[in-house]
């Protein structure tokens, strides 16, 4: 392996000197964020304007500390079916009820995937996957999961507690405890001991402390509210699945992950699964990875018909918190570190690990140009109304092309051939590979 030598040094130094626009941005950095000294404020305001496609949305949320994005997406779709059978201009669901949920699965699946592969070396890579644990992340199929097993209860049902929307400390917490109890199951599997019963007593003990930290979630509660003509209504000693199926319609099976990932894992119009360390134990995710062209036409077509589209995408990139907008066009990292090339190609930014899906929002809007095509995207976000234009963002169709990765489409949008391909068998990727 060569080394670097003092040689080379001198002649990096000596290159960096000479270059007066790479002295005039190292006084730059010294005192300024690096993404605000490369945003370009005109390139931004091409994404101002209204949207000609648009699907109303009632109140903006906030997930705070959290990474609930991908539960709060679809929180936010079944909101608005609720805000429009009971009148309201503003309503939001409990996410800490669902959150909670959530923990607990997330949990009971890991404590079940060390059992399945207690014969396995903690060398080995399905064990390190394990033990990795799990955050508040998550995708499209478990919120579906989770609302189809718990239902959902309205906010005041069971409001946010300081740990629901700040959950660093207890998340570290319970992933500690669970490789606590990993452990212990593998010894006392290695004995050869049925771990059934123990298993159930650290499900408890868990359950336990998320009552302490976020709260016990509600069997039964009243949900009342004033409608838009000022009238009072209450409904009495209704259960999660009661209020559900009394307010909701979304059929949540008739969805499917769309997804634009053009790896050489992943092929286009390849179906496959895979088993996330947060699933519940007994649901995998599936996906249908298209082309991009195909996966925006299907989001355009549901925008249509009035429903927003939970999507997926890499939050970290090209991105103006304040601002609101998701824009390659409007960053100059390049220029701002001298001509340095920072493009990749979205498959290998994949493969490579500098890209991934690291937030869920909602889709609901998108503007058509002449041609009848795309070239900016309405989003509403969960970061609260002091982000971006009271909560809602704006992202051009070229960060959408590159940074968008997921879409969850009612499959009554599928064309013959999309739908056909629902119905091969499902590729199995490892987990750590999606």
């Amino acid at each position: 392996m060569k080394e670097l030598t003092m040689e080379m040094l001198e002649s990096f130094r000596r290159g960096y000197e000479n270059d007066r626009a790479a002295r005039t941005a190292t006084a730059a950095m010294a005192k300024t964020e690096i993404s605000e000294l490369a945003f370009l404020p005109a390139e931004a305001a091409r994404l101002n304007g209204a949207f000609s496609i648009e699907v109303k949305t009632r109140g903006i949320t906030a997930q705070e500390k959290t990474g609930r994005c991908w539960m709060f997406a679809l929180l936010n779709m079944l909101r608005e079916q609720v805000a429009d059978r009971c009148g309201l201009e503003f309503f939001e669901l409990s996410e800490n009820y669902l959150a909670f949920y959530d923990k607990l699965e997330k949990s009971n699946n890991m404590l079940e995937m060390v059992i399945a592969n207690a014969d396995k070396p903690l060398s080995d890579r399905k064990i390190e996957y394990i033990l990795e644990g799990f955050w508040d992340g998550g995708y499209w199929d478990m919120a579906a999961d989770l609302v189809k097993k718990y239902g959902i209860v309205p906010k005041d049902a069971m409001p946010e507690t300081y740990q629901s929307s700040h959950t660093e400390q207890f998340m570290r917490k319970l992933t500690s405890l669970l490789r606590k109890d990993a452990a212990e199951l593998r010894r006392r599997i290695a004995a050869g001991e049925d771990v059934s019963a123990r298993k159930q007593e650290m499900m408890a003990e868990i359950y336990k402390a998320e009552c302490i930290a976020f709260g016990c979630p509600p069997q039964h509660f009243d949900f009342s509210w004033r409608d838009g003509d000022g009238q009072y209504h209450i409904d009495r000693n209704l259960t999660p699945h009661e209020f559900r199926e009394k307010y909701t319609d979304l059929d949540l099976d008739a969805f499917v992950t769309v997804t634009n990932e053009p790896t050489h894992l992943k092929k286009e119009d390849m179906l496959y699964r895979f088993h996330y360390i947060g699933c519940m134990a007994e649901s995998d995710i599936c996906c249908l990875n298209l082309s991009m062209p195909e996966l925006k036409e299907l989001c355009i077509a549901q925008l249509k018909d009035g429903m927003p589209v939970w999507f997926g995408c890499d939050s970290g990139a090209y991105g103006a918190r304040r601002e609101g907008v998701w824009d390659p066009a409007s960053f100059d990292f390049d220029g701002l570190f001298g001509g340095v090339d920072f493009f990749m190609e979205k498959g290998e930014r994949l493969e490579y690990r500098d890209s991934f899906a690291t937030h869920a929002m909602i889709l609901t809007g998108v503007n058509l140009d002449e041609n009848g095509r795309p070239d900016r995207w309405k989003i509403e976000n969960s970061w609260g109304k002091d982000a971006g234009r009271d909560g809602y963002f704006v992202c051009s169709d070229t960060y959408f092309d590159e940074y968008v990765y997921e879409a969850i489409i009612d499959r009554k949008y599928l064309n013959e051939r999309q739908t056909a391909l629902l119905e091969q068998e499902a590729e199995v990727i490892e987990p750590w590979l999606e």
